[in-house]
């Protein structure tokens, strides 16, 4: 048995393909190419901050809805919003969510227990989630983390401790009398034992989890997460993710403000 502390791992994000969107602003001719310019180009007399590619992502089909790459692509629009910050809170704003789906970005949280995973895996909409699996994963060394309630009563910690090591015994007990290190047992039949043994598990165990989030999804969990009602291990995770959303991409996440107590509140809710 050892005590762990869940964690979150940022492993991917979504990359532009700058050589086609490139194309496609030339495509359309009339200086649409005069956008993308101003980001990428250091010849431009008048350029602005790069943004995250996620959010140049976002941007580029929030523009494509309307034309508005510059005044007069629609005849319509006689001016645009100049800059990914200002562009990116308008969106939010009139709350037009659906072009900030495109972007993806993919996570690991690890240490967490079965009880975050429950409550994370009920976010669909928007999510992909690839799990650890404990039909093929043998448990040897049930990891522990407790939410504060219990760490701050030494004789729940104790408690705690206590079950989980005999549970942990259980689990190397079982395997040894199983003989599933035995020579020539096939993965098969290890499968089937082990998905049996697991029923002896606890569910407060760490494990790890998977799961990539459009950053609508995204918003919504971190909203949805951490306020005082939220379980206790969720609120903790998504405290570490906060800091990470605001770093790495500040204008998606420039409406969000965090309390003291730990609560990510976004200025524009439900985008």
């Amino acid at each position: 048995m050892r005590r762990v502390t869940p964690k979150v791992f940022l492993i991917g994000e979504t990359q532009v393909h700058l050589d086609g969107m490139e194309d496609y602003l030339k495509h359309l001719g009339d200086g649409a190419i005069e956008w993308l310019e101003k980001y990428t180009s250091a010849d431009t007399d008048d350029p602005l901050p790069c943004p995250s590619q996620p959010e140049l992502l976002s941007e580029f089909y929030g523009r494509l809805c309307y034309r508005s790459w510059k005044p007069g692509l629609n005849a319509n629009v006689t001016k645009i919003r100049e800059g990914n910050d200002v562009y990116l809170d308008n969106v939010l704003k009139v709350k037009h969510g659906s072009v900030i789906e495109h972007a993806v970005v993919n996570l690991v949280f690890a240490d967490v227990s079965r009880v975050f995973t429950h409550e994370l895996v009920r976010h669909r909409a928007g999510v992909a989630i690839s799990q650890e699996s404990l039909r093929f994963v043998r448990l040897t060394d049930l990891g522990l983390w407790l939410p504060p309630e219990a760490e701050s009563q030494p004789w729940l910690v104790e408690m705690f401790e206590k079950t989980y090591k005999t549970l942990e015994e259980l689990q190397v007990t079982m395997a040894e009398r199983l003989g599933l290190d035995d020579e020539g047992v096939q993965f098969s039949e290890k499968k089937v034992l082990t998905s049996m043994m697991r029923r002896l598990a606890p569910e407060g165990m760490s494990t790890t989890i998977g799961a990539s989030f459009n950053f609508r999804a995204l918003r919504h969990v971190l909203t949805m997460r951490t306020p005082k009602g939220a379980e206790s291990e969720m609120r903790v995770v998504m405290d570490q993710l906060g800091p990470m959303c605001k770093e790495r991409w500040p204008n998606l996440f420039a409406d969000f403000t965090r309390d003291q107590d730990g609560t990510w509140t976004p200025k524009y809710e439900k985008v």
